[in-house]
């Protein structure tokens, strides 16, 4: 979990991290009026760490995705396996488009 928090933070270097709006942990950024903010989140459910993004981001990377579980929101990445940073970087700048394209 802990790469995936860096690779949030450096995907979104100005977002704060707290536990909020479901109860998770998960990241806020100035000026996001949906979810109080929140654009990204991440959970550890076994045998999987997860990244919860908004469903329109989930859509616009299914082919990317499809070597991954996931829901209408969530990306689950198997434990003993790297985590695909690079793909979690660029979900976390596509939640982060969403959210404040939705804000405006």
């Amino acid at each position: 979990m802990a790469k995936i928090r860096a690779a949030i933070r450096a995907a979104a270097p100005r977002a704060s991290e707290r536990t909020d709006y479901f109860q998770m942990p998960g990241y806020s950024y100035p000026g996001l009026v949906y979810y109080d903010g929140m654009f990204a989140w991440f959970s550890f459910k076994k045998p999987h760490v997860r990244l919860h993004v908004p469903p329109p981001v989930i859509r616009k990377h299914k082919k990317e995705l499809a070597g991954y579980a996931t829901t209408k929101a969530i990306v689950s990445f198997p434990m003993g396996k790297p985590v695909p940073l690079t793909l979690v970087k660029k979900l976390v700048k596509a939640s982060l488009k969403v959210m404040k394209d939705k804000s405006e």
